[in-house]
């Protein structure tokens, strides 16, 4: 088995800052995940404890999951890195999501790029992205980052997801 440099865990971008989770991201985190869920709400007390769990596979598995803040503003607008998802440890999923009222300004894609650069720093080869073919801003997004399409499945519970694949340098 090949063994990985750990991630680092806080990246820093011209606009961003990707940081580890705090405790006190619980409520944001809750609102980001009602507004993708359809108002779906969460306790705040469960997404501590989901919070934590991060912290703790962050600590295992070397990759993570970091929250994205605004430098100039300081505000905490989503969330962005790796994660093993539908994947492996050895290929992890990139991951990010970011409150509507940021879409269209390209911080998606400024922090995806940074993560990306961080994954290499990992000594690893390849990335996998999954997306739910209804997410146009997400498609977008991992188009531009270089990802290529290499399947669509049909899942029970997500419907349509296209997996998408990139080699790292």
């Amino acid at each position: 088995m090949t063994t990985y440099e750990t991630m680092p865990y806080r990246l820093e971008t011209e606009r961003l800052i990707l940081r580890p989770w705090d405790e006190s991201d619980a409520e944001e985190l809750r609102d980001l995940v009602g507004e993708r869920d359809n108002g779906r709400t969460l306790t705040v007390e469960s997404v501590r404890d989901d919070i934590a769990e991060m912290l703790t596979a962050t600590k295992t598995t070397g990759i993570a999951l970091l929250a994205i803040q605004r430098r100039s503003e300081g505000d905490f607008i989503g969330y962005c890195g790796l994660i093993i998802g539908r994947s492996s440890l050895e290929e992890p999923e990139i991951a990010y999501e970011l409150f509507r009222r940021v879409h269209n300004s390209g911080y998606a894609t400024e922090a995806a790029r940074a993560v990306l650069a961080a994954a290499a720093a990992t000594g690893r080869k390849r990335l996998w992205s999954t997306i739910g073919t209804w997410n146009t801003p997400s498609l977008r997004v991992i188009e531009k980052l270089g990802f290529e399409r290499d399947r669509v499945v049909t899942e029970e519970k997500a419907g349509e997801i296209a997996w998408f694949v990139r080699s790292l340098p």
